[in-house]
């Protein structure tokens, strides 16, 4: 297959867009493979669509060698079965909602798990059927507060999803693991640079929930890795390594002291250090002293205050915070809140004044039983020194919601925490029940009984995908694709006037064609070389083929891109061409 670029609908640009903030959304503009509709829409152009659809491609081979079936529901759907799972609601404002003629209410789907769901029921009726695996690569949408960096964050994006059925929680365990080795082949072949992350299952509910998330200093998503190369985490599903409990008796007991301006902890460990307070006989530090912050949870039905427990040198991590919390949801106590509850002393908050006030303590679990603590006394201006975990105050329930530290002991082995930035390529869950039984599917097992199977979920964003392979694989020049899914195997530019080489272009084109090749060739007349050679090393396809000045000589440039350049001889050069493309 040829492709002429005098022809190709395409026009490059030499400025990086005004919205464009991380290298793929910069270069898949500029290089004329997707542009802008809307905040968060894009349509694909000619060059854009073909690496996406390969990409599909990619994807497509590796579900159907795991035996899963490919169909297609629409993007448009009814609001019955999302009701049915509550998701009509918990999704929120990122639900695309709107009505048709007769007033029924509709929604564009962000995801298909009731009506994958809704079919199984309406046409499966005995275990004879399971397990089954089905998918589909569709358009999604989500609406977005905040969309950014192209592709990567969009309101409509391209997702491939599936979802198996089996009788048995073994059989979930085996989908699963095939599910999970389909995705490495994916990506390995691909080349992406990626770990496979221990995640929280959200929204989407379930157990076991794996993330594979590609390194990228522009990513969302912070992860953890053991220098012991034995874990890998989102930073929300890490589980930290908890002191050993300490014995209660023959600890001092609390005093209260009177601490001028020490709303802050920086402020407290100075006052502490002040004073000659000492810890095991040492000074004060921020890790000694506990934080107490007052937030809201909203768990449907009503809301409440908590108390949240960490200690002083970390930060709340708001996403761990959430994640713990799910499917409730919470936000910090007011001013307002403050001035209407005169136990909360904004500054000087404890557990003590809390718990005598009926509030649930979360905590950490570095709080232990035994552990001591200077914290707020509940009074202006007035903290507490030697605060007792399981003796002054007791813990409803631990929680991770501090922050991660790099270096903090990983949660399995010898090694400790590394963190990386990362983006989200793909996300599997063993959802088990929580579906079927909202959608009521009811199978008979090989009793005669009915039973619900159990289900798992297996996502891939595949247009993310494609601003990933650009996030990794670009240099200062343009895109780098990787020989798999770029638009084209090989461009060739005729960089020379000389009629010769117009006419060897021609044939070398036609040759590679014929053995299969799809070429991209720069025939533009009018063009002058340096552009030429701008445009195909903006455009990332693997190998370029340059006839320019050396061609007189009888030799070809040959630049395999983010790579060496080699000079042939132009009667090798299609057999040279062959050997790397193929």
């Amino acid at each position: 297959m040829i492709t002429r670029l005098s022809e190709l609908f395409l026009r490059t640009l030499r400025e990086d867009p005004a919205d464009a903030e991380v290298p793929s959304h910069k270069l898949l503009v500029r290089a004329g493979y997707i542009r802008r509709a809307a905040p968060g829409i894009y349509s694909w152009l000619p060059l854009g669509l073909r690496t996406l659809r390969k990409i599909e491609g990619v994807v497509r081979q590796e579900m159907d060698s795991i035996g899963a079936q490919e169909m297609l529901f629409p993007a448009l759907l009814p609001r019955e079965p999302y009701e049915a799972t509550n998701r009509w609601n918990e999704y929120g404002d990122e639900l695309f909602r709107l009505k048709d003629r007769k007033g029924a209410d509709m929604l564009l789907g962000p995801t298909h798990e009731e009506m994958f769901a809704q079919t199984v029921k309406d046409l499966y009726t005995s275990y004879k059927d399971f397990p089954v695996t089905l998918y589909q690569i569709q358009t999604k949408y989500r609406d977005e507060a905040r969309p950014r960096a192209g592709i990567l964050r969009g309101r409509e994006f391209v997702m491939k999803d599936s979802y198996s059925f089996d009788m048995a929680d073994a059989g979930l365990d085996d989908s699963y693991a095939k599910h999970r080795e389909a995705y490495q082949r994916i990506f390995d072949s691909l080349g992406v640079s990626y770990e496979i992350c221990q995640a929280t299952s959200g929204a989407m509910g379930g157990s076991a929930s794996e993330e594979f998330l590609a390194y990228s200093a522009n990513g969302e998503d912070t992860f953890v890795v053991s220098t012991a190369g034995d874990y890998a985490a989102n930073v929300e599903a890490v589980v930290t390594v908890a002191p050993e409990a300490k014995p209660i008796e023959g600890q001092p007991e609390p005093v209260d002291h009177e601490t001028p301006d020490s709303e802050t902890i920086d402020t407290l460990v100075q006052w502490a250090n002040s004073v000659g307070v000492k810890i095991d006989g040492r000074a004060v530090e921020a890790s000694d002293t506990l934080k107490c912050m007052v937030i809201k949870i909203n768990d449907g039905d009503e809301t409440n205050f908590a108390g949240v427990l960490i200690p002083g040198d970390r930060e709340l991590d708001e996403k761990r915070l959430e994640a713990a919390l799910e499917p409730a949801t919470f936000e910090f106590a007011s001013d307002e809140d403050f001035a209407k509850s005169e136990f909360l002393v904004k500054g000087y908050v404890g557990p003590r004044g809390l718990q005598t006030n009926g509030v649930k303590l979360y905590a950490d679990p570095r709080v232990v039983e035994g552990s001591s603590w200077i914290t707020g006394a509940d009074q202006k201006n007035r903290h507490v020194v030697g605060l007792v975990a399981g003796r002054d105050f007791t813990i409803d329930e631990h929680i991770e919601a501090a922050e991660i530290h790099e270096g903090d002991k990983a949660p399995v082995g010898n090694g400790t925490l590394k963190l990386a930035r990362g983006i989200e390529l793909g996300h599997i869950f063993q959802l088990g029940r929580k579906y079927t039984e909202a959608m009521d599917v009811q199978i008979l097992d090989e009793n005669g009984k009915r039973a619900i199977p159990t289900m798992g979920s297996y996502g891939i964003g595949v247009s993310r995908l494609m601003a990933v392979l650009a996030e990794q694989g670009h240099d200062d020049k343009g895109l780098v694709w990787p020989a798999a899914v770029a638009p084209y195997q090989v461009h060739v530019a005729v960089a020379n006037k000389d009629k010769d080489a117009i006419e060897a272009g021609d044939k070398l084109v036609e040759e590679l064609s014929a053995a299969g090749i799809e070429v991209l060739f720069d025939d533009r007349p009018k063009v002058s070389p340096g552009v030429k050679f701008k445009d195909a090393e903006l455009l990332g396809m693997p190998y370029l083929v340059i006839l320019g000045r050396a061609f007189k000589d009888g030799i070809v440039e040959l630049r395999i891109r983010g790579g060496e350049t080699l000079e042939v001889p132009a009667d090798e050069i299609v057999d040279k061409v062959l050997g790397l493309a193929r």
